[in-house]
């Protein structure tokens, strides 16, 4: 530990060389309109408010370097979009802007333009949090249909510390002799143990947590929420610009909105895509994903039998009879959680074509159950290094509020696995990896807002789920500003990037604040 302690300190205080960083998704613009309420405008007032500054452009800059193909070949994807640039960059922040830490670290950023996007466009900056790395998260829109954004306005991603390509943590052991790492990817399944899988998931968790908060200490809460928004603003001083334009996605809405708490004087526009719902119990939490994750297998379903695909007439059948082998152990060292993540990670993209998605996931799933696991271990292997690095681990833990007990998950596993055939058993499972890990401060939500906000969600995200979305859109309306909300009907996270409806809806409101109407739906 002493040796792993030594080395993270040496890599948060000098600064490292970034490398190079590195679902039919609709295309109609065409939207419906529930009848709702417009939005929840601004009381009236004699003089009409200034119309809103356009998104500044940063009068100086971070050194950018090309990296597209690099970007794109280490994620395993192509570009589709014509003229499409990534550009791989990095700045140096504080371990605590607060000053109360020392040191600094190297935050890993990642440009998308297109060749036509206008030279004096304001950047949107991207979060998607700990879900996944930005620069991996935006490199997948942008090899999808993300032109109407792209050619608006260029998209900054921002890795959250700890992740991608911001200074990593290598914190949990993965040696033969202490194999944590192993047993918090496999919940345990494979541990040699007496105990039943909530003890072994519960083990699992309390080692890591034993091993990260050793190694990270005094530091080992300097990773939450509030932190990485404290790194957006670095960005926005180093840009020279007053106000910054922003786009959160997922647990990335809670570092939007606590950078909307902190610094709401410098909020130019925010976006928050498929959030994460707000004031709620971890446990909640987990069923909002899961909800998500079984309606975005559903539409997969949908889709495959749609196109005669290999998994048969009934896809969901086919897959659960899979994952009762895989819960027996027969494709070990694949575990349940590891095949249930690949799952998640080939739903949640909207990179491509989503007919060659489903046939691609249906031909993996069904040559393992013909007992060829080839392509299935190498999609499990995008699903780890998408969902389960170190530094994700230690960012949920830190944003965790009221994770359940032990019993409380053996309490309810029985009912979560009737209801979600497919995730409900590894759901419940997964909560308890975190249960060892000491609180930390609340993140921080906005109270009051001078810029309205636009909320995107679509029912079929396998990331995070929509059953959060109504305390989001509560909770920004109490802060008195005004809220629209869009949803499209297709499946995949983030929402934005599979629907050019929604960033048409994105580019109006960037270009001047304007809403669309609340509750407009946008076609799969």
């Amino acid at each position: 530990m002493t040796q792993k302690r030594s080395l993270l300190a040496a890599v948060l205080l000098v600064a490292t060389v970034c490398a190079a960083c590195g679902g039919g998704p609709s295309i109609r613009p065409d939207v419906a309109v529930e009848q709702r309420s417009p939005g929840q405008p601004a009381e009236s007032s004699p003089e009409a408010p200034p119309a809103p500054a356009a998104l500044a452009v940063p009068t100086t800059d971070l050194d950018w370097s090309e990296c597209t193909s690099a970007t794109l070949g280490l994620f395993g994807l192509a570009a589709t979009t014509p003229g499409l640039t990534l550009e791989c960059g990095e700045y140096e922040a504080d371990v605590d802007a607060s000053g109360q830490m020392f040191g600094t670290f190297a935050v890993g950023a990642l440009r998308a333009k297109l060749d036509r996007t206008p030279a004096d466009a304001g950047p949107l900056v991207f979060t998607s949090g700990s879900d996944r790395s930005s620069i991996a998260t935006l490199a997948t829109m942008a090899a999808g249909p993300l032109a109407t954004l792209l050619e608006a306005h260029p998209i900054v991603a921002v890795d959250r510390r700890g992740i991608g390509r911001s200074t990593a943590v290598d914190c949990i052991d993965d040696t033969p002799q202490t194999p944590t790492k192993a047993a918090v990817d496999t919940l345990g399944q494979f541990t040699r143990s007496d105990s039943d899988s909530v003890d072994r998931a519960v083990d699992a968790g309390r080692d890591a947590t034993i091993e990260c908060t050793d190694t990270l200490q005094p530091q080992e809460l300097a990773f939450g929420t509030g932190y990485a928004a404290d790194d957006l603003d670095r960005l926005r001083q180093l840009w020279g610009v007053d106000r910054i334009g922003l786009i959160g996605a997922g647990n990335g809405s809670l570092t939007a909105m606590a950078y909307a708490a902190k610094f709401p004087d410098n909020v130019a526009r925010l976006i928050l895509d498929s959030p994460t719902g707000v004031n709620a119990d971890q446990t909640t939490l987990a069923e909002q994903r899961t909800q998500g994750k079984e309606a975005a297998f559903a539409a997969f379903a949908q889709r495959c039998v749609a196109l005669n695909c290999s998994l048969g007439s009934d896809p969901t059948d086919a897959v659960e009879q899979l994952m009762k082998r895989a819960a027996g152990g027969e494709f070990a060292p694949l575990s349940t959680h590891e095949i249930l993540d690949a799952i998640t990670f080939a739903l949640a993209s909207t990179a491509g074509d989503a007919s060659t998605r489903a046939r691609d996931l249906s031909s993996t799933l069904s040559a393992a159950a013909a007992s060829d696991t080839t392509a299935l271990a190498a999609l499990a292997e995008r699903g780890r290094a998408a969902y389960s690095t170190d530094g994700q681990f230690v960012a949920r833990c830190t944003d965790g509020q009221q994770w359940p007990s032990p019993q409380g998950v053996r309490d309810l596993a029985p009912g979560w696995t009737d209801r979600y055939p497919i995730y409900g058993t590894d759901a419940a499972l997964t909560a308890m990896l975190c249960s060892s890990w000491p609180t930390a401060p609340s993140i921080p939500l906005p109270t009051s807002l001078d810029v309205p906000v636009l909320i995107l969600s679509n029912a079929g995200d396998p990331i995070v789920g929509n059953g959060g979305l109504s305390s989001v859109t509560g909770l920004i309306g109490a802060t008195g500003a005004a809220v629209a909300s869009a949803a499209w009907q297709g499946s995949g996270h983030p929402s934005i990037g599979g629907s050019q409806c929604l960033q048409s809806a994105a580019v109006t409101y960037a270009r001047d604040t304007t809403l669309p109407t609340d509750g407009t739906v946008c076609p799969a």
